[in-house]
């Protein structure tokens, strides 16, 4: 009889929301929607019958371009999901230590733990701020390899400043993995992605799932110096991104104007979710996190029964034990969920 691994035995399956929701404020998606029109024209020189470029060179041209980032130092890959398994998987050995923090993206430590890493957890402060120097502390003092997580942090939705970031870098041995899905909207004065090639332990990575609306064709990267560059290409799979994903992709990540009009549009609807919440002062929400991402963050004790009741209302959030996570929508998913927050009991 074949036994699974031990690994596996208790492994289950990732569980989004299931079920039909007329809002979904749960996922961090964009509510912008693409023009299919756009799309059409976009894939539809594609060649399925051959195989897609195994570099995406075309596509990490135009990535690089609407982010000022030489594409030499780009990789692309089946969503920032299949990057991070990349990296677990062949950048560290099993049994070497990573670190992950406490609370944030989740993925981190499936795939750490799915790899056989000594996956460690350094808990943030009681505000959920970062403290980079007892971050710094622990790398050096327990022999940590790698440490990864999201800036801006999901799902806090803070922002850990550039130079407290760059201090990290320069004060470890530790390859840093600097997840930045969410930098869109913050801003790239806070990012790293300029200047990833000037350091041989970082990688950033970034994603189209967000601020340029394409959750739906998995598409992330890595922007990293050239050594870690080179490995990563030759680790990942030869034709990871598919052809209808590159082609569309380039064509839309292509139009600069566009793509800024997106993440101007989110930004503001964020804006609005956060000011609507703040203004009302809901006796039921404890804390409200100041945003730099498209999503807020509620610490509450009642926040089972709020999800719950606005599952009863068609509005679908994320629940996370006390807190809630909610996306910014458009003006009339917002005014949808605020006025079901006004009649919450």
């Amino acid at each position: 009889m074949y036994n699974l691994t031990e690994k596996l035995v208790s492994l289950t399956p990732y569980d989004p929301i299931q079920g039909e929701y007329k809002i979904r404020l749960d996922a961090n998606e964009s509510f912008i929607e693409t023009d299919k029109e756009s799309l059409s024209n976009a894939v539809k020189n594609a060649s399925l019958n051959r195989y897609p470029d195994p570099y995406a060179k075309k596509l990490i041209k135009a990535y690089g371009g609407l982010y000022e980032v030489n594409p030499d130092y780009i990789t692309a890959g089946n969503g920032s999901d299949e990057l991070i398994s990349i990296i677990t998987a062949c950048f560290l050995r099993k049994g070497e230590k990573v670190l992950c923090l406490s609370p944030d993206f989740s993925m981190y430590a499936f795939y750490s733990s799915l790899y056989e890493l000594d996956l460690r957890v350094l808990k943030k402060e009681a505000d959920l701020t970062v403290n980079i120097d007892k971050v710094i502390e622990t790398i050096n003092t327990e022999n940590i390899r790698a440490v990864i997580f999201s800036n801006p942090c999901n799902p806090t939705s803070l922002g850990l400043p550039k130079k407290d970031m760059i201090k990290l870098i320069s004060s470890v041995g530790a390859l840093v993995i600097a997840d930045e899905a969410y930098m869109d909207f913050w801003g790239e004065e806070n990012s790293l992605l300029k200047c990833a090639d000037l350091y041989d332990n970082l990688i950033v990575l970034r994603t189209c799932s967000k601020a340029l609306g394409m959750a739906g064709l998995r598409l992330g990267f890595a922007v990293s110096g050239k050594l870690i560059t080179e490995k990563l290409r030759a680790a990942k799979s030869p034709y990871n991104v598919n052809v209808l994903t590159q082609s569309a992709a380039e064509y839309f990540i292509s139009d600069a104007k566009e793509m800024n009009k997106r993440i101007e549009a989110c930004k503001t609807a964020r804006n609005e979710l956060y000011a609507n919440l703040f203004r009302r002062n809901y006796p039921f929400f404890e804390t409200l996190y100041p945003s730099v991402t498209n999503f807020v963050f509620i610490r509450t004790s009642k926040a089972k029964e709020i999800y719950e009741y606005l599952l009863s209302n068609s509005i679908a959030v994320r629940y996370m034990e006390d807190y809630l996570r909610i996306t910014a929508g458009n003006q009339e998913e917002t005014k949808a969920l605020i006025t079901a927050l006004e009649r919450f009991p």
